[in-house]
């Protein structure tokens, strides 16, 4: 018997999927960034077309132009609670420790999921790490202004870190990104609060108990994941 591969695509549309069953009418959704949430951006269409109201506050200007364009409505100045925020991540490991900002939204995106009641996690199988995050470099956001001493300061932690397109990569809020290698990391949160202290870091990509739940999808379907208890 033949059975047909699922592919990255169909796996992070399956995940996006499951998260859209979580939306409830009248919600405030926090919007994430990236491929696998775009399949949950579209496929908000059909909820809203069916007479579900959803405001959204979102962490870029790509989503929010995408968001708008199937009818939610985003909130530029939101100041109320979030609901439900979903979102991608480029690593997660069992414990619910991400890696986040390869699409270089981290800073709006961990304000947003810091905000939100629900964190939701969508994410195709290979995103899932079961012996540690850190395979993926790790963005940071840094201020412009003296940069060079910002990255002297990170790599001092034990990280090696290469600017984004040799420096010329912005953020939407006008910050440039290192990518930094600090190999499998064995404590999350206290390498975060680390590279955090340092004078010129804006944001870190290592989110580290901001997750509710995730939706990994693989070969053999959609698992979830649980982090803590959901609280709608």
């Amino acid at each position: 018997m033949n059975f047909r591969t699922v592919t990255p695509e169909e796996m992070k549309k399956a995940a996006a999927l499951e998260a859209l069953k979580l939306v409830r009418d009248g919600m405030v959704l926090g919007i994430g960034t990236g491929s696998t949430v775009n399949f949950f951006i579209d496929a908000l269409k059909d909820l809203i077309a069916q007479g579900v109201r959803i405001r959204g506050v979102s962490t870029s200007f790509e989503s929010s132009e995408r968001a708008r364009a199937v009818g939610v409505n985003v909130e530029e100045d939101y100041t109320g609670p979030i609901d439900l925020d979903v979102d991608g991540a480029d690593e997660m490991d069992a414990s619910g420790n991400l890696v986040k900002g390869g699409g270089g939204a981290l800073l709006r995106e961990k304000i947003i999921a810091y905000n939100s009641k629900n964190v939701c996690i969508i994410a195709d199988e290979s995103k899932f790490k079961a012996n540690g995050i850190g395979t993926f470099r790790i963005p940071v956001e840094v201020l412009p202004y003296l940069s060079q001493m910002t990255r002297n300061q990170v790599e001092k932690i034990g990280g090696i870190c290469i600017f984004r397109d040799n420096g010329k990569y912005r953020t939407d809020n006008g910050n440039m990104v290192m990518d930094c290698d600090f190999g499998i990391i064995k404590n999350p949160a206290e390498m975060e609060n680390k590279i955090k202290m340092v004078p010129g870091v804006m944001e870190v990509g290592l989110f580290c108990g901001l997750a509710t739940l995730a939706f990994v999808a693989g070969q053999d379907g959609t698992r979830t994941i649980n982090f803590k208890n959901f609280s709608p």
